[in-house]
């Protein structure tokens, strides 16, 4: 078995190989020990996704932290995991573990730790459980209480109360707005139409382990049906249509436009800083991590608003947000906080967000988007591929290349500055950029690049590609 590790949000493993219900049992009451130190009394709460065996992990978690001696509230059904962080704050608990593997294939579940103060854990609170694992928590000789609670309705409530949801309501029940949701066969499966309280068009909301065969992540090779569907409602329809695409757990979102353009958070946290700023009238620092689009800072500059960069890890801004007024933190892998809400990235608000900006600007997001171009005068396109090497020793002469030989030149471009804050990510002097990472925890290279044009973009990353083969 590869060894229990936390990385940047959880512990994963493969279902019966590397996650099963004794190692689960291990790491719970582990957790909920070390959550304690940091409040001498309180429940813990434990939630779950959709994915195969969730609930009965769940439930192996919750007897085992209630055996520890704690007291447990259990979820009664799946939910997002911002749910569970939300309960976590609203209901003054020491934390909450959720069973979830976010995005990743079927064949995965996983464990994430949040705190009481509404979001994950800190990577010193995981080491801390991880140092604990060859002592496992002994058995209370006063077990703690074990009860079922619905997480559903304060979320919804909670949700409901940030944005107009009456002028919402309105546009969608006039026929304005038609909305279309994939869940991909996640936890989000009507959670908008709870939220809404109006018709809203999901599909893949079955319950579905597989995930049709490919993985619950917001990217345009699983959102085929979303695509159709949308295409067969505009051939009808003049009207402004939305769709919405949520991961696993619903902590990412992605959006798809009125002519069935798919838009990453590259695009949307643009879109949602405007409507914040301009609309709601909300200040705070924006937050991007250093894979963000430029136009990011751009936008910051035009409403007056700081900016502050951090490594790739939705975890960096969440820490940010602790200590730090902040209007929207996003990272380009589709997570997007508030400092309206707790530190959590919250697919199923951003939504919101953007249903309202398209509510009360009266365009479509890719108008949005344009207009917001024009004003900053700055146009790119962005794209990012995951490279899969032979093996660590692979990764590993990479990375000793980039370090012993720093790169002078890509795709025929001259190389003017490196940023090292996170990988290696290089300003060329057309200004595009070319962001090279590695996993920590398996042989793939991450690359990323934005130019001024697709072409410019796909040169950049196939320069790269073929620099790591050869």
């Amino acid at each position: 078995m590869n060894p229990i590790k936390f990385g940047t949000d959880g512990w994963r493993g493969i279902i019966a190989d590397d996650f099963t219900f004794d190692r689960v049992a291990l790491v719970a009451p582990l957790a909920a020990q070390v959550l304690a130190q940091t409040g001498s009394s309180g429940t813990v709460i434990v939630g779950y996704d959709r994915r195969f065996l969730a609930e009965e992990f769940a439930k192996t978690a919750a007897v085992a932290v209630q055996n520890a001696g704690f007291d447990v509230l259990l979820s009664e059904s799946y939910a997002p995991t911002p749910a569970f962080s939300l309960a976590a704050k609203q209901l003054n608990a020491l934390g909450a573990i959720v069973l979830t593997a976010s995005h990743n294939p079927g064949a995965y579940l996983g464990l994430k730790v949040k705190g009481g103060f509404g979001g994950s854990v800190s990577p010193e609170v995981t080491q801390q459980i991880e140092a604990k694992l060859d002592n496992p928590a002994a058995l209370s000789a006063s077990p703690g209480k074990l009860e079922n609670f619905n997480p559903w309705p304060a979320y919804c409530k909670t949700l409901r109360e940030m944005v107009d949801i009456e002028a919402i309501k309105e546009a969608i029940a006039s026929g304005k707005i038609t909305v279309f949701v994939d869940v991909m066969h996640g936890a989000a499966a009507g959670g908008l139409a709870q939220i809404l309280e109006e018709t809203v068009h999901e599909v893949n909301s079955d319950r579905d382990p597989l995930f049709g065969g490919g993985a619950p992540e917001p990217l345009p090779r699983y959102l085929s049906q979303l695509f159709r569907v949308m295409r067969t409602h505009q051939r009808k329809s003049s009207g402004l249509s939305i769709g919405f695409v949520f991961d696993g757990d619903s902590d990412r979102i992605a959006a798809v436009d009125s002519s069935g353009n798919f838009l990453s958070s590259q695009i949307l946290v643009p879109i949602l800083i405007e409507h914040l700023a301009k609309r709601r009238g909300l200040t705070g620092e924006v937050i991007k991590t250093v894979s963000g689009s430029d136009i990011i800072p751009k936008i910051a500059k035009l409403y007056n608003l700081p900016l502050f960069e951090t490594p790739i890890g939705y975890k960096y801004i969440a820490d940010r947000m602790l200590t730090t007024q902040v209007l929207v933190g996003g990272e380009e892998s589709g997570g997007i906080g508030y400092g309206t809400h707790i530190p959590e990235r919250d697919a199923l608000l951003s939504a919101l967000y953007l249903l309202e900006a398209v509510v009360k600007s009266g365009e479509d997001l890719s108008e949005i988007y344009s207009r917001l171009q024009q004003e900053t005068s700055f146009t790119s396109a962005y794209d990012r591929i995951d490279l899969h090497l032979a093996n660590m020793e692979e990764r590993s002469r990479l990375l000793s290349l980039l370090q012993n030989q720093p790169l002078t030149e890509i795709a025929g471009k001259a190389v003017v500055d490196c940023n090292k804050v996170d990988g290696y990510k290089f300003r060329l002097a057309d200004g595009s950029w070319l962001l090279i990472r590695f996993s920590g925890t398996e042989p793939v290279l991450r690359l990323y690049s934005e130019a001024a044009t697709l072409k410019e973009v796909m040169q950049n990353l196939n320069w790269a590609k073929n620099w790591a083969h050869n």
